[in-house]
């Protein structure tokens, strides 16, 4: 299949969850909209969760875009939370187009998902070099996901003239404050689990010491880390 009718099959779905929600993207829907037979459609992406799974790559193109292309500071906290309302702010621009992409429980990710999900974990990594993670890695990965995700999706289920942009506020600064630290790298509140887990996400650069010796010194850190992790504040 030529990459025009493909893309033409991608653009006609797209426009039809625009519209009208998963609910109108149907096969025959799309053949019509996109001047192709229904074989055609099998063909090219295998089943309707391709198809979909496709709509939801490139309708997020556009946000990627938006996500990389914001300037990255010398404050990675700071970047956390434009990042966070960068996110919330594409669910409610494009709120069936979110729905399809984080809105149905699946094991694993989805394509579009697992990029916003590389950004994130820069982003967390950044936060855990500057020695400002109060958790580790995966943990804040889960936290920020789970509170981003859930408060966009809320917003999008409530009239547009019930939500309250404050809401996202609090609780982007409630799993900051779970997360973060604002001590100064040379004396981390927290003292060993925060200095573990600047320590863990520099430790891939370190050369002085051989694969073996990395892989042990991980282990330790991450048992520290864990183990220790630093109540917030409140």
């Amino acid at each position: 299949m030529a990459a025009s009718n493909r893309d033409r099959i991608i653009e006609a779905a797209a426009a039809l969850l625009a519209e009208g929600g998963r609910d109108a993207v149907s096969t025959r829907a799309v053949s019509a909209a996109a001047g192709v037979q229904a074989p055609a459609i099998y063909r090219a992406f295998g089943d309707k969760q391709g198809l979909l799974d496709a709509v939801a790559d490139h309708g997020f193109v556009s946000y990627l875009r938006g996500k990389q292309s914001n300037p990255v500071t010398d404050d990675p906290v700071a970047d956390l939370r434009r990042g966070w309302d960068l996110h919330v702010g594409f669910g409610l621009a494009h709120p069936a187009l979110y729905s399809l992409i984080y809105g149905d429980p699946r094991i694993g990710e989805s394509p579009a998902a697992r990029q916003g999900s590389e950004i994130l974990a820069g982003m967390i990594h950044r936060i855990a070099e500057a020695g400002r993670l109060r958790v580790t890695e995966e943990r804040a990965m889960v936290m920020v996901q789970a509170a981003g995700r859930g408060m966009t999706l809320t917003l999008i289920s409530l009239p547009e003239d019930q939500r309250d942009p404050s809401l996202s506020e609090a609780a982007r600064e409630a799993v900051i404050a779970a997360i973060t630290t604002d001590a100064p790298p040379e004396e981390p509140r927290g003292g060993a689990p925060v200095a573990a887990v600047a320590l863990r996400a520099v430790l891939p650069r370190t050369t002085v010491l051989t694969a073996a010796e990395r892989a042990l010194l991980a282990e330790w850190l991450d048992r520290i880390a864990t183990a220790g992790e630093v109540p917030a504040a409140g």
